[in-house]
C-alpha cells in the first residue's frame, strides 16, 4: 500500500470512492472536482495503483497561521478495519508539517468519529450554536459575490474565528448562496421549501426576516456560539494557537 498525491489517471477512482462513501450526486461530485479539488491538497492510499482511501483539504488561516481543513476522508469498504484511515491521517499530518502548515482542523459527523479522531491527536477546540425558526417580516438583503463575501466575512468573523477563502468559497458557491444585510452576513443552501443557513454572522435575530425575504417558510441556522461541539484541532507546530470558531463546515 502506497500513500501519495494522486495522479491524473486516479481521478476517476477518487470520484467513484466519493460516490460510494458519501452517496452524493454526480453533479455535486463534479462541482467539487471542478472548484475545490487540487492534487496537491489530496492524499490517497493505493494498492497496485488502485485507490483504496483518500482525504482532501482546504487551506485556511488563523492569526497568521496556516491551517488545513481536512475533508471527505473515505476508505473503500473492502479496505476498512485494516488501519488504513489511521495511516492516511498520520501521513497527512506529516505531509502538512513538512509543507509548513501550523495546524489541521476537521469536523466529525458523529460522536464515534469524534472519539476516533481524538485517538489520532485531535482535540475539541471550536463550538457553534444552531437554531430553527419560522419566517417573519422580510428584511433587506442582497446577494453578494464570493469576493465580497470574503471581504465582509473578515469584518463579521469573531476574533477567534478561522478565515476561509479561495477554494473554500469557490467550492461552497457550487451549492450555496451568499447574502449580506445591514447587520448580517449569510451563506445558505436552498433545500426545497426550507433554507439551511450554513453560517449566519452578525445579527442572528434577523433570521426570521431573512426567511421572509427569500420566500422560505422555515429555516435552520448555524451561528457562533457555545451550544454544540464544533471542529477539532491538531497542532502541527509547537506553540500553534487553536481557534475557537470554525464556521464554514462543508457538511
Amino acid at each position: 500500500m502506497e500513500i501519495d498525491y494522486p495522479t491524473g489517471v486516479q481521478e476517476p477512482q477518487l470520484r467513484a470512492l466519493w460516490q460510494l462513501s458519501f452517496g452524493d450526486s454526480e453533479e455535486f461530485i463534479a462541482g467539487f472536482f471542478a472548484s475545490g479539488y487540487c492534487p496537491r491538497r489530496c492524499r490517497c492510499a493505493a494498492e497496485n495503483g488502485n485507490v483504496a482511501a483518500a482525504l482532501y483539504w482546504f487551506d485556511a488561516e488563523f492569526r497568521g497561521q496556516k491551517f488545513a481543513y481536512l475533508y471527505a476522508v473515505a476508505t473503500r469498504p473492502d479496505f476498512r478495519n485494516r488501519g488504513l484511515c489511521r495511516a492516511l491521517m498520520a501521513d497527512a499530518a506529516a505531509c502538512l508539517t513538512g509543507r509548513g502548515y501550523d495546524g489541521a482542523l476537521l469536523m466529525p459527523h458523529d460522536s464515534g468519529l469524534r472519539k476516533m479522531y481524538g485517538r489520532m491527536g485531535y482535540r475539541d477546540c471550536c463550538t457553534v450554536s444552531e437554531f430553527s425558526c419560522d419566517a417573519g417580516e422580510a428584511v433587506a438583503l442582497r446577494p453578494v459575490s464570493d469576493a465580497e463575501f470574503a471581504r465582509l466575512r473578515r469584518e463579521y468573523l469573531p476574533p477567534d474565528g478561522v478565515i476561509q477563502e479561495g477554494a473554500n468559497l469557490s467550492y461552497l458557491k457550487c451549492y450555496a448562496a451568499f447574502y449580506a444585510g445591514g447587520d448580517f452576513l449569510l451563506a445558505a443552501e436552498h433545500d426545497g421549501d426550507s433554507l439551511t443557513g450554513m453560517e449566519l454572522l452578525g445579527n442572528a435575530a434577523a433570521a426570521p426576516g431573512i426567511l421572509g425575504a427569500l420566500g422560505f417558510s422555515r429555516g435552520h441556522f448555524r451561528t457562533p456560539g457555545t451550544a454544540l461541539p464544533g471542529a477539532m484541532f491538531r497542532s502541527l507546530r509547537a506553540g500553534a494557537d487553536a481557534p475557537g470558531y470554525f464556521g464554514l463546515i462543508f457538511d
